[in-house]
């Protein structure tokens, strides 16, 4: 079992119901769980609803806001190494509902870099899909996925497509995955 945080919200807050996807505000004063915190975002209980609070609005749970620097400037890198870079930075982005990570969940199908100028910046394409076609969430999860990959040092651009083919299913999941999930 996860341990769960108890707090009471600073202040007013965007959040994003799970699954859906739907923006509200929280309200400053209403005590929330925190049941998950992982890849710089935060999954909450308020009400008996699920909401997923940004790195950014961190301060509103009492916790360090998470901030994230433009990098989209010339550097002496590889292609491999933004390319591994990438694979680690998609890495640290989580599903609200499971604390399983999309790479080991097996959501990220491509990934690739393209130089723009000879080894001084980059553009990362990558297709990913979700765990059901209806999750409101795509659009955070791809937005989050565009940010991370865009704190790379030499990624000038950065472009995260959703994609339904094939279509998820636990079997892409990785063997640590399974474990975490209890599926072995």
């Amino acid at each position: 079992m996860r341990d769960v945080e108890e707090v009471i919200l600073t202040r007013d807050v965007p959040a994003a119901l799970v699954p859906w996807g739907t923006t509200v505000t929280l309200k400053a004063g209403d005590p929330v769980q925190i049941t998950q915190q992982l890849g710089g975002s935060f999954t909450v209980v308020c009400e008996g609803s699920m909401y997923r609070i940004e790195g950014k609005d961190a301060d509103a749970l009492g916790k360090e806001v998470s901030t994230r620097e433009e990098n989209a400037g010339e550097v002496d890198t590889t292609l491999e190494e933004i390319e591994a870079a990438a694979w680690a930075q998609m890495a640290s982005c989580y599903d609200p509902e499971i604390p399983i990570d999309i790479v080991e969940l097996g959501l990220v199908y491509e990934c690739m870099v393209t130089p723009l100028e000879e080894g001084k910046r980059y553009r990362v394409d990558v297709k990913m899909t979700l765990t059901a076609p209806g999750c409101g969430m795509g659009a955070f999860l791809t937005q989050e996925v565009r940010d991370k990959l865009l704190s790379i040092p030499g990624v000038a651009e950065a472009n995260v497509e959703l994609v339904w083919e094939p279509p998820w299913n636990r079997d892409m999941m990785s063997e640590a995955a399974k474990l975490e999930a209890g599926m072995l």
